[in-house]
């Protein structure tokens, strides 16, 4: 008897209990130890900030700009982003936890160690995004670019790549947990394609994997 393959979940949605108040800078700044709670910030910059175990909850960003900012040791949780900038961020142990990440921009930004739980992330571009050593757990990327994006050491549970371009992107040393696929992907010369073990692949980027696992095993396809 064929073992049933474990059900995918889906990521739960951010919750909003309270009404949100529009925020204003510099009461809800992003500043060492603090506490923001049922904000909305609409096209506000928060560029280059510095901060250290912020939390973050039941808010919204719209069209706003993070880029060049440091977090450490912050939470993010219930929180939605929309058409943000986060180029060039830099985080450090830093946990989004149920929120949404749609039409928003991570070139170059990195999340190593970070822990990603029930989040979408929808139409962003993440190329050359790091998430070394990250811990993703029922987390959805659809119809984004992660091209030469770095999971290495990452680990992975209840992953779902859907319509992504991970060309060039970076698996070497990744953890696959269940419920880990890529469907419809462009997967177009994968570094580390062997430790993709476990993983379904759906579409036609089964053959571009398959391509990188023979070009990392040292076999030449000629004419």
């Amino acid at each position: 008897m064929t073992q049933a393959m474990p059900r995918q979940k889906n990521p739960q949605a951010p919750r909003f209990q309270i009404g949100l108040r529009p925020a204003q800078l510099p009461d809800d700044d992003f500043e060492d130890d603090a506490t923001i709670k049922g904000r909305r910030y609409e096209g506000l910059s928060l560029v280059g900030r510095q901060g250290e175990a912020i939390e973050v909850e039941q808010s919204s960003f719209e069209n706003v700009r993070f880029t060049g900012t440091h977090l450490v040791r912050s939470v993010l949780a219930h929180v939605t982003f929309d058409t943000c900038d986060f180029a060039t961020v830099r985080t450090q142990d830093v946990s989004i936890l149920r929120s949404t990440v749609t039409g928003c921009r991570l070139t170059g930004s990195s999340w190593s160690n970070g822990s990603f739980r029930d989040v979408l992330f929808e139409g962003t571009r993440a190329d050359s995004t790091l998430f070394r050593y990250a811990k993703l757990n029922t987390v959805v990327f659809t119809d984004c670019n992660l091209s030469q994006a770095d999971f290495q050491f990452a680990e992975l549970r209840n992953v779902r790549f859907e319509k992504c371009d991970l060309t060039g992107a970076q698996f070497a040393n990744v953890v696959i947990q269940p419920g880990v696929s890529f469907d419809g992907c462009t997967l177009i010369d994968l570094g580390g394609a062997s430790h993709l073990k476990g993983a379904t692949v759906r579409g036609p980027g089964g053959m571009e994997l398959a391509l990188s696992l023979a070009r990392e095993a040292g076999i030449v396809f000629e004419a």
